[in-house]
């Protein structure tokens, strides 16, 4: 599998006023094409940063980024779609209008675009609410239109910040189960964001561990529990192994 995303020894230093902050100290990862990678840390540790080096956001002050390759350019205005811990849906437009924003935004032709914006929809299981109101939704469901936002331009990359951490223990299993069902389907390269050790093994083919901040990376090791998963596999003896080894890491046991 060839390295969609590289990074090499990448830092990041925020100023402010004569204040110096480093956010980011060393971070050295690659990911694949199609691979759902989980960066997990505990809060404060720089994981936000990293994405948004990513999402080209804020440029890193050393080290190499690197995203796509020569014969196919990465463009993150245009390949790029983020999925935040808020919905942070537009009370005033319907469902299918807030999943159309980014196409809008990009001036992508709005009749391709809505056929697309509706099979999202069902896609995440909101076939049927396209007329609805954020405020007629449950936090789920918002957050479920929040993913079909992220993907209706079709971007090469989704980001993810903590996507289901406002949302109660039920729902966010649940939503769980429905990220690894759309990534299934639609085959996107994705970097989840959590502080949910479990959440992070449970979601991802690979696992970034990041050290508190300064952001230093600690561990990236390859998950291999079967797909689909079912949350049946959080009784598995590697699932408990590859928990503890996080634990170890972040000098919890």
């Amino acid at each position: 599998m060839s390295a969609f995303i590289h990074l090499a020894g990448v830092r990041k230093l925020y100023r402010r006023g004569r204040e110096e902050f480093l956010a980011v100290s060393d971070v050295t990862f690659d990911v694949g094409e199609g691979e759902l990678v989980s960066l997990v840390g505990p809060s404060g540790c720089g994981k936000t940063t990293v994405l948004k080096i990513l999402a080209g956001l804020h440029p890193a002050d050393a080290g190499t980024v690197r995203i796509g390759s020569p014969e196919h350019p990465f463009d993150p205005a245009r390949d790029v779609g983020m999925v935040f811990q808020q919905p942070l849906l537009l009370k005033w437009r319907r469902i299918i209008d807030n999943v159309l924003l980014p196409a809008e935004i990009l001036g992508l032709p709005m009749r391709e675009a809505r056929e697309r914006a509706r099979e999202l929809l069902a896609l995440v299981g909101l076939g049927g609410f396209e007329a609805k109101y954020p405020y007629e939704l449950s936090g789920g469901m918002q957050q479920r239109a929040a993913i079909a936002r992220a993907l209706v331009h079709d971007p090469k990359l989704i980001l993810m910040d903590e996507p289901f951490g406002a949302l109660d223990a039920l729902t966010r299993e649940k939503m769980n189960l429905e990220l690894l069902r759309i990534w299934r389907e639609s085959r996107k390269t994705i970097v989840f964001v959590t502080h949910g050790i479990g959440e992070a093994v449970f979601l991802g083919t690979r696992v970034v561990v990041l050290t508190a901040g300064p952001a230093r990376m600690a561990d990236n090791f390859t998950v291999s529990l079967p797909h689909p998963r079912s949350l049946d596999i959080k009784t598995h003896e590697d699932f408990g192994a590859y928990t503890r080894r996080i634990y170890r890491l972040l000098g919890m046991e």
